[in-house]
This record gives structure tokens, sequence and C-alpha cells, in this order.
């Protein structure tokens, strides 16, 4: 298993009227956590994608318990629970200040070919990364 959290401040320009993150802002903060992840365990993103890997969104679930307010600091724990094939599944629980569960999400990305666009199983280079976890 993997897992770290993310802090995120809640800008004014992401809320609503009601001063609540609006709910389109949440798959930003979202990607904004995975990213940090993979940096986490020791690549980037933008090496995946010199490496002809792109990692497309192909599901996204959320559910909103309580809202995020302007300026509350949020932390984003992000979980992988499995070992990734053509597809990777991260769970997601955002918490605020005083450690309330406020939502809740998982998405599941698939690895494709930069140049095909097809589904491919990640690089034994890029597995070495997850094999220490799992």
């Amino acid at each position: 298993m993997i897992s770290n959290t993310v802090q995120l401040r809640v800008r004014y320009a992401e809320t609503d009227q009601m001063a609540y993150v609006y709910y389109g802002n949440y798959a930003s903060y979202f990607e904004v956590a995975r990213v940090e992840t993979f940096r986490h365990i020791g690549f980037s993103y933008k090496e995946m994608e010199d490496a002809g890997i792109m990692v497309p969104v192909l599901e996204y679930k959320t559910k909103y318990l309580k809202p995020a307010k302007y300026d509350d600091l949020l932390s984003i724990k992000v979980i992988i629970n499995e070992k990734p094939g053509i597809r990777i599944k991260f769970d997601y629980e955002v918490y605020n200040e005083a450690n309330v569960l406020l939502t809740i999400a998982e998405t599941t990305l698939v690895f494709i070919n930069k140049i095909t666009g097809k589904p491919m199983l990640p690089s034994n280079e890029f597995m070495t990364y997850f094999d220490i976890h799992f």
C-alpha cells in the first residue's frame, strides 16, 4: 500500500457564493495530490510522459460529506491499495484542519501509449517504484 498526504489551502476563486469549494474544483485537487504522490514515491508525471506513457482518468467518483470552505487548509490523503496493471486506482480522503472528514473519492486511470493511444502495461522501470511498496 502507498499512502501520502498533500496539503492545499482553499483559494477564494475556488469557492461558490456560499464560500464552499465549488464541486468541480475537487478534480484539480485530486490531480495535484496524485502528481505529488507519484513524486513522493520517486518519479514524476513528466518523466512518464517523456517516456511515452500517458495516464488519463478513466473513472471518477466523489462523495461530498461536508463542505470545504474558503481559506480551509485541506489535507488530501491519497491511498493506492493495489499494485497497478494497465489501470491504477487512487482513493482519496479530504480532511479540514479540525481533522473532520469532508470528502471521499476515487479515480481510476489507465496507462496508454502516447503515440498509439492504446492501453499498455507500465514499463518495468516504472513498476520498480511500486515493487518496494507492495
